[in-house]
């Protein structure tokens, strides 16, 4: 798919206001950065507005934050009593102003010419979601971190999500880095799933799909996002977003692709092969090829990584980062699915279990 961009012509007034939601709580490590890179943006300064709707943050956050306000006019703090991302991206969207509402996040930064782009690809190609891709940092100065980062953004991590992959050109998805949206889009679609503390995102770029609405991800449109540092974060992020990849069918949501679903079938398929390999002798060869088959898989794309970034210390850390992603995921799938069939409500949040 081959699209050519012009810059965006007429007189600053004729620019569309643009309005940024920031959704945040207990930033107080990426907060600062996050507002240092919005503020020196180059969209005209007045026809954006930045709001930092935040989940009543309980470390320094809004100390932070405060100071920010007190320094520039277009940013406004809005308080999210219901502490949740998907209220707060609804609080940020009633209370914009712009005729483009954008949604991004506290944990990263973005580039000068970010919004720009945003708004002359929404307006070039008439599209209704127009976002870019993440480009992922190691959460930490180690080793881990950076293994952590690289295999986030290698297919066999993440399969088809080109917006951590990566793509060549702009491309119709069904995903985007946060997202920026023409206004009229929140009358139609209606707003975010306040019930999915997961997932929120995808519900709503599903729900935008199915009403005829056009996402384009835009690989020269990049977030730089930090990773998680260590492996028992990366197991809990995982092991959350897994939950949420099934649990969403509790609410009647269709948040979910086939990559979201290859981790559960790849955990279910190794307990089927265990089992096998115990319960009949005939096949007791299934279990132990099937993690040979696997292991080949991990070091092979392990090995291309580390031979790509030519740092052989990533083979012997990038095993570990995939089979955490894979068993954490396609564990936390198993258990959202285990929930959907139980009666009642059991999980909230990103990573805690209703008591």
């Amino acid at each position: 798919m081959k699209f050519k961009l012009d810059k965006i012509e007429g007189c600053v007034s004729e620019l569309p206001l643009v309005s940024v939601v920031i959704p945040c709580r207990n930033e107080e490590k990426h907060i600062g950065m996050c507002l240092d890179s919005l503020l020196a943006n180059d969209y005209p300064r007045d026809r954006i507005e930045f709001l930092v709707v935040d989940g009543m943050s309980e470390d320094g956050t809004r100390a932070i934050v405060a100071d920010y306000l007190r320094k520039n006019s277009s940013l406004r703090l809005v308080d999210n009593e219901k502490k949740s991302i998907p209220a707060a991206v609804n609080l940020g969207v009633k209370h914009a102003r712009g005729e483009i509402v954008t949604k991004i996040d506290g944990h990263s930064t973005y580039a000068p010419d970010y919004f720009t782009k945003c708004v002359r690809y929404l307006r070039e190609f008439d599209a209704d979601n127009v976002g870019g891709v993440l480009k992922i940092r190691p959460g930490q100065n180690t080793a881990m971190a950076e293994a952590i980062a690289l295999a986030l953004g290698h297919r066999f991590g993440s399969g088809n999500a080109y917006v951590k992959v990566g793509c060549k050109e702009p491309r119709w998805a069904d995903a985007v880095s946060f997202g920026c949206f023409k206004r009229q889009v929140f009358d139609t679609v209606g707003l975010w799933n306040e019930e999915l503390a997961g997932s929120p995102d995808m519900d709503f770029n599903q729900r935008l799909k199915r009403m005829g609405g056009k996402i384009l991800l835009v690989p020269e449109i990049v977030t730089e996002y930090h990773a998680d540092a260590d492996l028992g974060a990366l197991w809990r992020h995982n092991f959350a977003d897994g939950v949420w990849a099934t649990y969403v069918m509790k609410f009647g949501s269709r948040a979910f692709s086939w990559r979201h679903w290859v981790p559960m079938m790849f955990v279910l398929a190794m307990a089927l092969g265990l089992s096998l390999s115990v319960s009949e002798p005939r096949l007791r060869f299934l279990f132990p090829a099937m993690v040979v088959g696997y292991a080949m898989a991990n070091l092979a794309a392990s090995a291309q990584v580390a031979l790509r970034e030519k740092n052989v210390r990533y083979l012997f850390f990038l095993p570990l980062v995939f089979a955490t992603r894979h068993f954490s995921h396609g564990i936390g799938a198993v258990w959202g699915l285990i929930l959907v069939l139980l009666p009642g409500r059991h999980w909230k949040g990103r990573r805690s279990a209703r008591a």
